[in-house]
């Protein structure tokens, strides 16, 4: 059966600073049940990537990094379409 792009769409993303750090965003997507934020730029509100919870298993638990003390700047993938 064909979906529309409105079935699978996330109506009310999530969206946050880039200064946030993994743990807040980690708890961001727990508390709304999705694995992915969009992240944007302090100044302008402008998207500037996504960061998913994938890439906080990978980019910070992996190396042994602290949550507490990544940002999303950090780890998020960029030049998103």
């Amino acid at each position: 059966m064909t979906q529309s792009i409105r079935e699978v769409m996330t109506k009310n993303p999530v969206v946050l600073s880039e200064t946030t750090t993994a743990t807040r965003a980690a708890r961001a997507m727990r508390d709304s049940d999705i694995g992915d934020v969009l992240v944007v730029s302090e100044g302008d509100d402008q998207i500037q990537g996504i960061v998913t919870d994938r890439d906080i298993a990978i980019r910070v638990v992996a190396d042994g990094a602290d949550p507490d003390n990544v940002t999303l700047d950090q780890i998020q993938s960029r030049n998103i379409a």
